[in-house]
């Protein structure tokens, strides 16, 4: 049980918080109070400011203007080494330790204890036996000399907690700590968290799973486009009206009708034709459970779902891009073996990712260069595409699919976010594929480009390619798809067809409170 009512004063309290890069609100008079005695849970959206408020807050960005104070006095975190040495220790998703060391030594790393008053040789034994009694605080009784190696992921999150708790923390910061963790570890990290919890630490943890987020909170933040919807007592606040803070309140049913009516155009005119990818049982431990599903030709197949709820990690399952452990996929009513997007490619399966910058668009390369690597890779190394060849097709793509760009050897770079992303989207159709996967293809573009991009998506479709389609903004799903599925918690919430959901309905099932 939290300790916080007993406390009048926060342990740490954000007020007034803007940041911007290059003119675009991160955030915007966003405040924060962490108490002593509290798991406060941070939630949002992909975007809606939680990884730069946490920057602001351990040093690693500056706000442009507003305050933090800690029990009450200003400071000013400079590096995240400045937020430790005033007690704000942070634990990332990705445990940032050195495996080859023990784990003393990971405790302690930077603050050896030396013999002889701080000027000798470092004093093992002692280095053990402090590093012994941090873990015992957290319940946990291990072999402090063995390598960090030689522990399960969640042991190595106590680990970083413990080194956090040796500098003296009185906030902890746990940042998706959950993410790689199988159900028995979430519950190992949160017994610890209560039981620090309990011991007076203020501690807040950021997620994006609702169901641990109403196991471990007493309070909850929602930030949505960079600013403070509100905050909420965890008991006082239901899963669907969580996710409509997260996500914005729902359009109203008239608004809905209208908007469905103006893009009427663009539903496909053909009944879907035959499965072309049927996938059984297939997950992967610690990013999906297993699912069961079919995509046909001539189909948009719609994922639905917060972000983390296992949308992109089925999609790279099917691209090869990660290898499951579980389950079988088929295509054309053969079994494949998808353990690299090579095979993927071969299998005649595109992949337009979530993250243009860093997994799609080469940006030092030209829009030519960026168009036809996905063709190049299909070919292989010793089959080069010819320089002419090349230029024909780039040139085509541009034109069919209205590229502005100064020329096709431009770099992608230059170019705006929604003529990079139609060149992505030219990268795959040059390789004539069967199946398309579009991750967040509309993300950050203007909405003249989105609109073009989706009628391109809806053209494709009418023509008979299979599309399995990925969108945070669950207009844009209903509005597209034949069939979704919506997913929540890495978990199927359930399958649904055209009509059958509306957007309210949509935020029930994925707040798992539909009827």
């Amino acid at each position: 049980m939290s300790i916080a009512a007993s406390s009048a004063e926060p342990a740490l309290e954000l007020i007034g918080i803007h940041k911007a890069f290059t003119g675009v609100k991160a955030l915007s008079d966003v405040a924060l109070r962490l108490y002593p005695g509290e798991v406060h849970t941070l939630m949002g959206q992909n975007g809606a400011g939680k990884s730069t408020l946490i920057k602001v807050l351990t040093g690693v960005y500056a706000p442009d203007s507003g305050h933090i104070l800690l029990r009450g006095k200003a400071i000013a975190p400079r590096s995240t080494l400045d937020a430790q040495e005033c007690g704000i220790s942070t634990v990332y998703q990705e445990v940032n330790l050195c495996p080859n060391l023990s784990v003393a030594e990971n405790i302690f790393i930077g603050r050896y204890p030396r013999k002889w008053g701080g000027f000798g040789p470092i004093d093992w034994q002692r280095m053990a036996v402090d590093a012994t009694q941090l873990l015992a605080r957290l319940d946990l009784h291990i072999d402090v000399q063995r390598p960090l190696s030689a522990y399960p992921l969640a042991i190595q999150q106590m680990v970083a907690i413990s080194r956090a708790l040796s500098v003296s923390a009185r906030v902890l910061i746990l940042d998706e700590p959950t993410s790689s963790l199988d159900e028995a570890e979430v519950q190992l990290l949160f017994k610890v968290l209560r039981s620090l919890r309990d011991q007076g630490m203020a501690i807040l943890f950021v997620t994006h799973f609702l169901d641990q987020t109403y196991e471990i909170s007493d309070r909850i933040t929602v930030l949505r486009n960079g600013v403070r919807e509100g905050e909420y007592a965890a008991s006082a606040l239901s899963r669907l009206e969580l996710v409509n803070k997260m996500v914005g309140v729902p359009v109203d049913a008239s608004a809905a009708g209208q908007a469905l009516a103006e893009h009427a155009e663009i539903t496909p005119a053909a009944p879907a034709g035959e499965v072309f990818l049927q996938a059984r049982g297939l997950g992967r431990k610690g990013a999906l459970a297993p699912q069961d599903f079919s995509l046909r030709s001539g189909e948009v197949f719609g994922l639905c779902g917060l972000l983390g709820s296992g949308r992109t990690e089925l999609a790279r399952l099917l691209f090869g891009a990660d290898r499951a452990d579980s389950g079988a996929i088929g295509i054309k009513g053969q079994n494949v073996r998808l353990s690299t997007p090579r095979d993927a490619i071969a299998a005649g399966i595109g992949f337009c990712s979530e993250d243009r910058k860093k997994e799609g668009a080469i940006l030092e390369l030209s829009v030519r260069e960026n168009i036809i690597l996905a063709l190049q890779a299909r070919n292989g190394l010793l089959h080069v595409i010819p320089r002419k060849q090349q230029q024909q097709i780039a040139t085509n793509y541009v034109k069919w699919l209205g590229i502005k760009t100064p020329d096709i050897d431009t770099p992608i770079g230059s170019l705006s976010g929604g003529n990079q992303q139609k060149a992505l989207l030219a990268r795959w159709l040059a390789t004539a594929p069967d199946m398309l996967i579009l991750d967040e293809p509309t993300r950050g573009i203007d909405v003249r480009a989105k609109q073009e991009i989706m009628d391109f998506v809806m053209a494709l479709c009418r023509k008979g390619m299979a599309i399995l389609f990925i969108s945070s903004e669950i207009p844009e799903v209903l509005r597209c798809s034949d069939r979704m599925l919506v997913l929540r918690d890495r978990q199927a919430g359930g399958e649904f067809v055209r009509g059958q959901l509306d957007e309210t309905s949509v935020l029930q099932v994925i707040a798992g409170e539909a009827a």
